[in-house]
């Protein structure tokens, strides 16, 4: 080939998924590795025309998708996961190239949400409807379970295949249509989600993607929602946006599933077993550079066995996060940015540093190693703030109510970790802390498809996974008839 031929080469672009065809739109944007700093490929960027074609689609499509089997929808959704094990490694490097993670990052996130489709496929038919007893005898009555239509999902980038799935595995299953609005940092790992749906014989029109560039975000976003086809949203992303999905939603009198940020609180009791908090609490803090929603990012720890503590958390870090090899990668400079400024903010306030350099130079400017600090109090933007990244604040405590008043301190609710031996106390605890779980001596990161999964709060509301996660994309409808 000609030096000539190679130059003019076009890059590849990530198309949409509309009725089942990839769409090649004429508008495009660049899609940088937040790694590497170089455009890894490009990507279309919808227009209000593809809107339209995209939301008709979905509509005429669902007119046949409710009256599927529900044996059709659970075959599609094994072979959706037989799939998924044959292009790992392609669907691992999509999001390797576009966020910047690690390849243990993206083969969890794979492997998770392939467990996911599994469970889902076991509980496609599960939704009964029923014949509930009137009170006038000479009345029957009959409780059906009714998908709602179109769906519009907007998942993230941070968990792309576990938050991308879930967003359409659900709606899907239960019957109805949907709209995938995936995120522009990382749109052909979402490209990879419809590509396995429609690989594994989903018909046309059942699930549809489109992303755009940043500024046409508020364009897009408020035409989907306050269109009359679109039945029901779900959302996962900061709060900022889960407010301004919530309230367009509202205008509009469309039911709304939340997912947003968190502030996870993490407990360890002075009867802990300190090596286990130690490790836990690490990885809780700073997997995927702590921009997880349940991330650790306060550790109330006993005053009792704060020291030990502390020399087991630092040993811990080192171990599973040190290295000479460069910094974690976030997902851009602005995340580092409002990191640094936060613990700028905490220490020139008086707060102590205990692990880490605020102030490193690292390779790229989306990088940056874990930092704890200690001695944060209330006027410090840390402490109301999610950081969403490598950052985690160490609080010490000696009673129960104190440890109870700190971590339900905050706008957030969404998960929590306890460490103790006592179960009862940890269950006292539980019981008490304001979010949407709590997991006692393990992480505050958790999510699986047997669990319901949401929030408190400001956290969100509705539920992912479990029964719970189909029943949210039902509704029912009461049908009564004379003898």
């Amino acid at each position: 080939m000609s030096p000539s031929v190679v130059a003019s080469a076009e890059p590849f672009s990530v198309p949409f998924y509309i009725n089942g065809k990839q769409v090649h739109p004429e508008r495009k944007f660049n899609v940088v590795s937040p790694a590497s700093g170089k455009v890894v490929h490009e990507a279309g960027s919808a227009s209000e025309a593809d809107v339209r074609a995209a939301v008709d689609t979905a509509a005429d499509a669902f007119k046949t998708w409710k009256k599927s089997l529900p044996r059709a929808r659970r075959n599609i959704l094994l072979k959706v996961a037989e799939i998924m094990v044959e292009r790992r490694e392609e669907l691992g490097n999509y999001m390797m190239d576009e966020t910047g993670c690690p390849r243990q990052w993206a083969d969890f996130n794979v492997n998770t949400a392939r467990e996911l489709v599994l469970d889902v496929a076991g509980r496609v038919g599960g939704l009964e409807d029923s014949m509930p007893t009137p009170a006038d005898p000479n009345t029957g009555a009959m409780l059906l379970y009714e998908p709602f239509g179109v769906i519009l999902a907007i998942a993230p980038w941070n968990a792309p295949y576990i938050l991308g799935f879930r967003s359409v595995l659900f709606p899907i299953a239960a019957g109805n249509t949907a709209i995938l609005k995936g995120s522009e940092l990382c749109p052909r790992t979402m490209w990879g989600i419809v590509s396995v749906f429609h690989e594994a014989g989903l018909p046309d029109g059942v699930l549809n993607l489109l992303f755009h560039e940043p500024a046409n975000a508020a364009t897009i976003t408020q035409m989907l929602i306050a269109d009359p086809q679109i039945k029901k949203i779900n959302f996962t992303g900061s709060t900022m946006v889960g407010r301004i999905i919530g309230r367009l939603a509202g205008e509009h009198l469309k039911p709304v599933l939340l997912e947003l940020g968190g502030k996870a609180p993490a407990i360890v009791w002075e009867d802990a077993d300190l090596d286990n908090a130690a490790v836990q609490c690490a990885l809780g803090a700073f997997l995927n550079s702590g921009q997880i929603c349940m991330s650790t990012e306060r550790i109330l720890v006993h005053k009792k066995v704060r020291a030990e503590f502390e020399k087991k958390l630092v040993g811990a870090i080192d171990n599973i996060f040190g290295g000479e090899h460069d910094a974690p990668v976030l997902i851009n400079s602005l995340g580092v940015v409002k990191n640094k400024k936060l613990l700028e903010d905490a220490l020139a306030k008086g707060a102590s540093l205990l692990y880490g350099d605020p102030k490193a130079q690292e390779s790229t400017a989306t990088r940056m190693r874990p930092v704890v600090i200690s001695g944060v109090s209330t006027d410090m933007d840390i402490y109301k703030t999610e950081s969403f990244g490598p950052t985690v604040s160490l609080f010490e405590i000696e009673a129960e109510d104190e440890a109870l008043r700190i971590a339900n301190d905050t706008e957030y609710g969404l998960s929590s970790a306890v460490f103790t031996e006592d179960l009862r106390r940890g269950l006292r605890f539980a019981k008490e802390i304001e979010t949407g779980a709590v997991h006692i001596n393990s992480m505050s990161v958790h999510d699986e498809s047997a669990l319901p999964h949401g929030g408190s709060k400001a956290s969100g509301y509705g539920r992912f996974n479990a029964a719970q996660g189909l029943e949210e994309w039902t509704r029912t409808k009461t049908i009564t008839f004379k003898w």
